[in-house]
């Protein structure tokens, strides 16, 4: 799933990120602010608790957002993809940055200081408008995502974030979807072990709902998968059989 712009196509803006929320001529605006810049794959582009402020729009590629429980563990907490914001929270309240911002693979994408962003703000309702909806939409993912978590087991779990994955950032329309997830961050992402993750992905191959290769996981059948995840039960329940 890469939503890289592409010349002399264009691009997919999910509507979930920042440029899929605004028209065309606030698009232009959004994506004339700051300097472009590129970070190779691994690139850490914000770091937790520094008091940087900027904001980086992503036009292409995927970052994932990651934090340090107080036992030392590393939580992954989002992905994102082209067209968000990322590092809003710091533009917008100049405060110490919440998590850190890691490239998966090659990621393009706007450098935007707090100031420029705040004038653009200001200057652009609707673009002020669009930032405050995507951040609200980001508390209420996380919000729905502690209340889908609650007394699910690690395979609901799993099929539950993965579904809301492809269908966030996925082109409208189709049943399949490919993210570019390895195993030990998809561990993280559903906070589970490794060895928990790895035998939810066997059943989830089993069914015929996903397959999975190095640092990517394709789903094959989204309807398929949603029926999973709405199936899932409590920890301790029976998990799916093969031919569910």
């Amino acid at each position: 799933m890469n939503n890289t712009r592409v010349r002399g196509a264009a691009a997919y803006w999910p509507p979930a990120g920042l440029l899929g929320r605004v028209d065309e001529a606030d698009r232009a605006i959004l994506m004339g602010l700051g300097h472009r810049v590129a970070y190779p794959a691994g690139q850490i582009t914000i770091r937790e608790a520094d008091t940087s402020d900027f904001a980086l729009l992503l036009l292409g590629g995927m970052v994932k957002v990651t934090a340090h429980a107080q036992d030392g563990r590393e939580a992954l907490l989002a992905v994102r993809m082209a067209g968000d914001l990322v590092g809003e929270f710091a533009g917008i309240d100049g405060q110490p940055r919440v998590g850190t911002v890691t490239a998966c693979g090659r990621v393009l994408a706007r450098y935007i200081l707090r100031s420029e962003l705040l004038e653009c703000a200001k200057q652009h309702p609707s673009i002020g408008l669009a930032v405050s909806a995507s951040v609200v939409a980001k508390m209420r993912t996380a919000t729905g995502r502690i209340v889908d978590f609650t007394g699910c087991d690690v395979l609901g779990r799993l099929a539950r974030i993965l579904h809301h994955l492809a269908v966030t950032y996925g082109p409208p329309g189709r049943n399949e979807a490919q993210l570019p997830l390895s195993q030990p961050e998809m561990a993280t992402l559903v906070g589970a072990a490794e060895s928990s993750v790895h035998k939810a992905l066997r059943a989830l191959r089993d069914s015929g709902a996903v397959v999975t290769g190095y640092r990517r996981i394709t789903i094959l059948d989204l309807d398929h998968l949603a029926r999973i995840a709405l199936a899932a039960g409590p920890a301790g329940s029976p998990a799916i059989s093969p031919n569910t």
